[in-house]
């Protein structure tokens, strides 16, 4: 098995997959553009070693290891070496394709090309590469060290090889699959999740219903852990309204339209969590 990987993208979901990499014995490249963005994940991975071990989850010696096995660059050539690489940059298909023109010309051949997008089509990704049959999605979950799907995603040229040394990297890091064999925007979890946020925005947005209210509807009515618009702050409020733009470009369906609400949250900065307000007030 593999166990050189490459990350590009050392924010969230990039540095939860580095750490979970390192953990399961990967040699890991950690790259992003500055030397703080870099200092920021490197950061944010020693602070989750650090609770795994002292819940016991984890000896202080195995995070110590694994956080040797992780290397910071801002050089993107650093990925040639790589047989797995994984792209966790910010969510827009320009920025997407500038990574995938650059590591088409770097990462060695066989080299698999793993994009962490939550709703743009691997296709298109791909369609900037010599290689598309090496591209697939690899849609891991904040916080990745957590939680346990990853979500595999076939382009149109996807081949069955890339799919499958895709499907063992991810789970040899704990994760189980879902694979979604054709490309549609959204896959299928944002697909659906973001048309439960949007729909609950929706109601918040009319009055129809508190966001306490809808969101406490779907945790005693459904099941679910966490309701629709808590789960929105965790994620991000800017990313959920990205996602569903995203989606209702390729799809131009009515039920993944933004509300109006959704768009003035990103425009005042309330963000979710990450800012201290969403939906819910994180500041008191």
């Amino acid at each position: 098995m593999a166990k050189q990987l490459a990350v590009i993208g050392a924010g969230l979901m990039g540095s939860g997959i580095a750490q979970v990499s390192a953990v399961a014995g990967y040699d890991v490249v950690l790259r992003d553009v500055t030397p703080e963005a870099l200092a920021r994940g490197v950061a944010g991975i020693e602070a989750s070693l650090g609770r795994f071990a002292a819940k016991g989850r984890i000896s202080r010696d195995d995070a110590d290891a694994a956080l040797g096995r992780i290397t910071t660059t801002t050089d993107l050539g650093a990925a040639g070496d790589a047989d797995i690489v994984v792209e966790a940059v910010f969510e827009e298909i320009e920025v997407k394709h500038a990574v995938f023109r650059e590591l088409d010309k770097i990462c060695k051949d066989g080299a698999i090309l793993g994009t962490n997008t939550s709703a743009l089509p691997i296709t298109q990704v791909a369609a900037v590469t010599e290689r598309p049959e090496s591209v697939v999605g690899t849609h891991f979950f904040s916080p990745v060290p957590m939680m346990a799907l990853c979500e595999l995603v076939r382009g149109y040229k996807t081949s069955d090889g890339t799919l499958a040394t895709a499907r063992a990297f991810a789970e040899s890091v704990g994760k189980t699959c879902v694979v979604v064999n054709r490309d549609v925007a959204g896959f299928v979890t944002t697909r659906l999740i973001t048309a439960l946020i949007v729909e609950a925005a929706r109601l918040v947005e009319t009055g129809v219903a508190s966001a306490e209210d809808v969101d406490l509807a779907c945790k005693l009515g459904f099941g679910h852990a966490m309701g629709p618009l808590a789960t929105a702050d965790l994620t991000g409020v800017d990313i959920i309204r990205n996602a569903a733009r995203n989606i209702f470009n390729e799809t131009h369906e009515a039920k993944f339209a933004a509300p109006e609400l959704l768009n003035r949250m990103v425009t005042a900065g309330a963000l979710g969590r990450k800012s201290g307000r969403g939906f819910y007030d994180y500041e008191g």
